[in-house]
């Protein structure tokens, strides 16, 4: 079932606010927030985010840090499943994050655990969560992210902001919540109810995980 909503899920909101504001904090946004091109900010956002996620799963993370981190994991990406062999699937939702506005050329795709059987390493500590495995990210142009739009079997939800102004702004107004953004008509989702639902509670997870790091 697919619609279009013009709401943004809390832990969506907070999946986003959260990569800026470790970026912010890890000097990876330097000077990105003054730039207003939409390329440089789709570039810019599929770092911050695979950077956070690798952050939070990171295996060299005090030993209370990675048990919170094994915990996420499995909580947000991990489904047992009885019918398939071991008993356990991972979530891999695809993810599509644009603006209303193609000359912005703002795209980017978010995929969770891409590859199942990259998603631990061994290490001479044992096995591990492989942290750069979590999520893949890529920065599209308009033509290619319009091709992977059409095509439910490449993407199951688009969020779609205003303008590139309008993602900044969850760096540049820390304290605008959901509402807000609803009220001034700076975000529009569309896809699979399934899987926003699942964004939206990583989001919040990411939320409640990220305060013991920022």
């Amino acid at each position: 079932m697919h619609a279009t909503i013009p709401a943004l899920p809390d832990g969506i909101h907070y999946i986003l606010k959260s990569g800026i504001q470790l970026g912010e904090s890890t000097g990876n946004l330097d000077g990105m927030l003054n730039r207003m091109e939409g390329t440089m900010l789709a570039a810019g956002m599929a770092v911050l985010i695979k950077l956070g996620f690798g952050f939070l799963i990171n295996p060299g993370l005090s030993e209370s840090q990675a048990k919170k981190a094994q915990r996420f994991f499995e909580n947000n990406f991990v489904i047992k499943d009885p019918n398939v062999p071991g008993g356990i699937r991972y979530y891999q939702g695809k993810i599509l994050i644009r603006t209303r506005k193609p000359q912005d050329d703002m795209n980017v795709l978010i995929k969770f655990c891409p590859d199942p059987k990259a998603l631990f390493i061994q290490t001479p500590f044992g096995k591990q969560l492989n942290p750069v495995a979590i999520v893949a990210t890529e920065a599209l142009s308009e033509a290619h992210a319009e091709q992977i739009e059409r095509d439910p079997n490449k993407v199951d939800l688009v969020i779609r902001f205003k303008d590139t102004q309008a993602i900044l702004g969850l760096a540049e107004r820390p304290d605008a919540d959901v509402v807000q953004l609803l009220l001034e008509n700076l975000v529009q989702i569309t896809g699979n109810f399934g899987h926003m639902f699942k964004f939206g509670a990583i989001g919040k997870n990411v939320q409640m995980v990220m305060k013991d790091f920022l």
